[in-house]
């Protein structure tokens, strides 16, 4: 495509043709020549809004743009309302790849009923491969905004489902064929769908509901960068036991192969927690189906304690993520997902 504007027949074509998701808070949306959108909302609820950039040429690049910004505002405790987009592609680029861009973002906007409200389409020579950037706006009611830094000494600490499923997801799609040297098809193929668990949607609804007082989904850094980022928010220390993080067999053995720490690997899907019960809060996302577990303390002090057996270390800050040793470069050819989420 030529550098400018993406055509106006293109983006009705290719755009705004594939938008279907309406919410009945958007009062304007997408259009040609619109440069805003609106939401009303009611005067008891607040306007939660996030942001993140997703680059590369990944086949899903459009899904995982909307499943990192939905996460983003569902750690808040928020209901996604609609997202704004920015699409950048290179002159290299062709009309069906945004086409099927679009078509992601809109099927995963469907599944999260969440409305594309609006955004700006460029062809540019600046990027040499497609950057979506995500405004994500979701609601909540007052007195129900979590945030990272709402845990408490004394408070359980409890993550979702498994950690480092989005790294174990993206390495077994790009090292494909380096794992069929030693692991079955039907093992790789399992880990490549990993990418089914990336939304915690679910899970952030239910903790909102039986009671939570931080959340904070794990993406760039792992488990050992998010519970750093969750106790410089929240002021805290930590005691956390190794031993009770869950890990998936595919991951840990994944992981083996490159030689990579799986609690340094990039986890959306994965959300952590604070609560004053957590006991009860882990039944509560068993009975909806979602896996968790408790994994330690929040403290006084600053003291950030690992223990494994009898071995005791402190956490240290959040360190480049090991998706980085894996793919090299192809991490920054591949989907850009390292950018998104990072946020402190």
């Amino acid at each position: 495509m030529k550098i400018g504007k993406v055509p106006e027949n293109v983006l009705k074509r290719s755009v705004f043709r594939q938008i279907h998701t309406r919410r009945p808070e958007v009062v304007l949306g997408a259009g040609v020549g619109e440069d805003c959108a609106a939401v009303k909302l009611a005067p008891d609820e607040t306007l939660v809004m996030s942001t993140d950039p997703i680059t590369g040429t990944a086949k899903d690049i459009g899904s995982l743009a909307i499943q990192i910004t939905v996460n983003d505002l569902a750690s808040s405790g928020a209901e996604p309302v609609g997202v704004l987009l920015t699409v950048l592609l290179p002159p290299s680029a062709e009309e069906p790849q945004l086409r099927l861009m679009m078509a992601q973002v809109e099927a995963e906007c469907e599944k999260a009923g969440v409305q594309i409200m609006g955004g700006h389409t460029e062809v540019t020579a600046v990027v040499n491969q497609p950057v979506i950037t995500v405004c994500g706006v979701g609601k909540v009611k007052d007195g129900k905004l979590v945030s990272t830094a709402g845990a408490k000494p004394g408070m359980d600490l409890l993550v979702t489902k498994w950690i480092g499923i989005e790294g174990t997801s993206i390495i077994a799609k790009e090292k494909e064929k380096e794992l069929l040297s030693r692991f079955s098809s039907s093992f790789v193929e399992e880990a490549k769908r990993f990418d089914r668990y990336i939304s915690v949607l679910d899970e952030a609804m239910t903790a909102v509901r039986t009671g939570v007082s931080a959340m904070h989904d794990v993406t760039e850094g792992g488990i050992y960068g998010a519970l750093w980022e969750m106790a410089e928010a929240s002021g805290v220390g930590l005691q956390i036991d190794l031993r009770s993080i869950p890990l998936r067999q595919e991951t840990v053995e994944i992981c083996e192969f490159f030689r990579i720490d799986p609690y340094r690997l990039i986890s959306s899907g994965c959300m952590l927690m604070a609560a004053r019960d957590g006991n009860t809060l882990v039944r509560e996302l068993k009975k909806e189906g979602i896996p968790a577990a408790v994994i330690g303390k929040a403290t006084t002090g600053n003291d950030r304690v690992l223990f494994y057996d009898e071995e005791r270390r402190f956490l240290e800050p959040p360190k480049t993520d090991e998706l980085y040793r894996v793919c090299g470069q192809a991490g920054n050819e591949r989907n850009g997902v390292i950018t998104a989420g990072g946020k402190g």
